[in-house]
């Protein structure tokens, strides 16, 4: 099939985020400058930049009361946010955390998890995640979007601080499958990333096979 998203796609779901995946979820946790904690779940995410390293999130729908989440609220206002890393057997907090609740909500608390002490920015950490990203704010670009009233926005952070657990370093190379994470998919889909593979980039001029 073919369509243009302006038409419409004539299918049950949009298939658009079916396409682009599996994506990566920032478990993003902020604090506005009284320290109020908020911890939301962000499909939008990725790493963008190696040096200095930077990630990104976007924020595609406002808050269902009105005015930015509060994620991208407590950014604008402090500058600062962790990325925590979500594996499989944080599945169900992640899941708790995403529900749309009202301003000023500790998702924490409601996703019944602990916190822990960042190392250089306010937010905290979410304890039990198998890495953090310490992040602060690079900018904040307005996305295009279809509907006035439903704000786009990609926030770009500089990451200054990384957390590893250490059970998931082994010879001196993170073990991506004891991270045991997962990723977003399409409509309700998540996926596991426990089946991995290696291939080498080939030689140029390409003159045989890949070692």
């Amino acid at each position: 099939m073919f369509y243009r998203p302006e038409d419409g796609h004539g299918l049950k779901h949009n298939p658009f985020n079916a396409l682009v995946m599996p994506r990566p979820i920032g478990w993003i946790s902020s604090c506005d400058k009284l320290g109020n904690v908020n911890l939301a779940p962000y499909s939008f995410f990725n790493a963008i930049a190696y040096t200095p390293p930077q990630v990104m999130f976007s924020a595609t729908a406002g808050h269902e009361q009105g005015g930015y989440k509060d994620s991208l609220a407590n950014i604008k206002e402090t500058g600062e946010f962790v990325c925590n890393l979500v594996s499989y057997e944080m599945r169900e907090q992640m899941n708790k955390s995403s529900v749309p609740a009202p301003h000023g909500t500790n998702e924490l608390e409601l996703a019944g998890l602990e916190s822990l002490p960042s190392s250089i920015v306010a937010p905290p950490r979410v304890a039990g995640c198998p890495g953090h990203l310490e992040c602060t704010l690079s900018q904040i670009v307005e996305l295009e979007s279809g509907d006035a009233d439903i704000p786009a926005t990609m926030v770009i952070g500089k990451v200054v601080g990384i957390h590893i657990d250490d059970a998931k370093i082994v010879d001196g190379i993170v073990d991506m499958s004891a991270m045991n994470m997962i990723a977003r998919l399409g409509y309700r889909g998540y996926c596991r990333v426990n089946d991995l593979f290696d291939m080498h980039r080939p030689p140029w001029p390409m003159d045989g096979n890949p070692e």
